[in-house]
C-alpha cells in the first residue's frame, strides 16, 4: 500500500474549495500515514480573473503547523508547495524558499511564453507538435533555472490534457516523436539532482495513464533515475489517492523498488 499522497491541494489554492481538515480526514479514512499539502504558488500567473493561484505563506505555514500538531496521533502532515515556474519569478521563489522551510516543493510548468496551455489562446498559432515541443523545452529551461528551489518536477506531460482535438477524444503523444527533447528533459532533471512524480490525475482526466506516461517513466529509470514521488493532484477529498492501486505494480514492472516521501527537504525511500 502507498502510505502517502504528495500532491494535494486545499482552499489555499485558487482552484480548490476543500478545507484542509476535510482532506486530512479523508486521508485518515484511506489509511495514509503521511499527507503533504502542495498548494499552488503561481506567482505572476498571466491570466487574471476570479481565480488567484497565490496564497499568503504567513497564513499557510502556521495553519499547517497547527494541523500537524492536532493530527499528530493519526497522520503526519507535511508542509509542501507547488511552484509555478516562470523565468521572471526566480528571485521571488528564491526569497520565498529561503524565508520558509518547506518539507517538499514541486516545480511545475503551467505557463509557456506567458500563456497556460489550458487556454485556447495558447493553440491559436501552434500545432500540436509545436505546442508540446515548446512545453518540453520550457521544462528543460526551468529545471536549470530553479534547481535550488524544488525537489520534484511535477506532471511532466501536463500539456497533453489540453491539446485540442477534432474528434472529442483526448489527445495522446508518442515518446518517439519527442525523444530528442524528452531525453534532455530527463537527463537535465537527473543531472540537477531532482526527481519526477507519478501524478495520477492523468487517470482522472481520462488519458488512460498517469503523468507522465509509461514510456517516460521507463526511460527515466533506464537513464538511472530513481527518485519518484506519488501524488493524486487532488483538489477535492474524493480525489485523494486517485487510482493509487494501479501504481505499485506499474512501477515495479519498470524496475522501481521504492518511491520517496520528503521531510524537511530530504527524501525518505518507501518500499513499493
Amino acid at each position: 500500500m502507498i502510505i502517502a499522497d504528495y500532491h494535494v491541494h486545499s482552499n489555499f489554492s485558487g482552484d480548490s474549495q476543500a478545507p484542509m481538515e476535510q482532506m486530512i480526514e479523508r486521508a485518515i479514512q484511506l489509511g495514509l500515514k503521511k499527507l503533504c499539502f502542495t498548494d499552488h504558488m503561481d506567482y505572476d500567473y498571466p491570466h487574471k480573473g476570479d481565480i488567484s493561484f497565490v496564497f499568503d505563506p504567513k497564513e499557510y505555514v502556521p495553519k499547517l503547523r497547527e494541523l500537524k500538531e492536532h493530527y499528530a496521533k493519526k497522520i503526519e502532515i507535511l508542509t509542501g508547495i507547488e511552484l509555478g515556474l516562470q523565468p521572471q519569478v526566480t528571485e521571488y521563489f528564491k526569497s520565498l524558499t529561503e524565508e520558509y522551510s518547506f518539507d517538499f516543493a514541486i516545480g511545475s510548468t503551467h505557463v509557456v511564453d506567458y500563456v497556460d496551455p489550458y487556454f485556447p489562446l495558447f493553440w491559436e498559432h501552434r500545432t500540436k507538435e509545436e505546442g508540446i515541443r515548446a512545453y518540453f523545452q520550457t521544462i528543460i529551461d526551468n529545471c536549470k533555472l530553479f534547481k535550488d528551489y524544488f525537489n520534484i518536477y511535477g506532471h511532466l506531460d501536463y500539456i497533453i490534457r489540453y491539446v485540442p482535438t477534432t474528434d472529442g477524444k483526448k489527445a495522446d503523444y508518442s515518446y518517439a516523436d519527442y525523444a530528442d527533447l524528452l531525453e534532455e528533459v530527463l537527463k537535465t532533471i537527473i543531472e540537477c539532482g531532482k526527481g519526477i512524480e507519478v501524478n495520477t490525475a492523468g487517470f482522472k482526466y481520462g488519458l488512460g495513464y498517469a503523468h507522465p506516461k509509461i514510456e517516460v517513466l521507463k526511460r527515466y529509470r533506464e537513464l538511472g533515475g530513481e527518485l519518484i514521488t506519488i501524488g493524486s493532484d487532488a483538489h477535492k477529498p474524493e480525489h485523494l489517492c486517485y487510482d493509487f492501486q494501479l501504481v505499485p505494480q506499474l512501477l515495479q514492472s519498470l524496475g522501481y523498488q521504492y518511491y520517496a516521501t520528503f521531510v524537511q527537504g530530504k527524501p525518505i525511500y518507501e518500499k513499493l
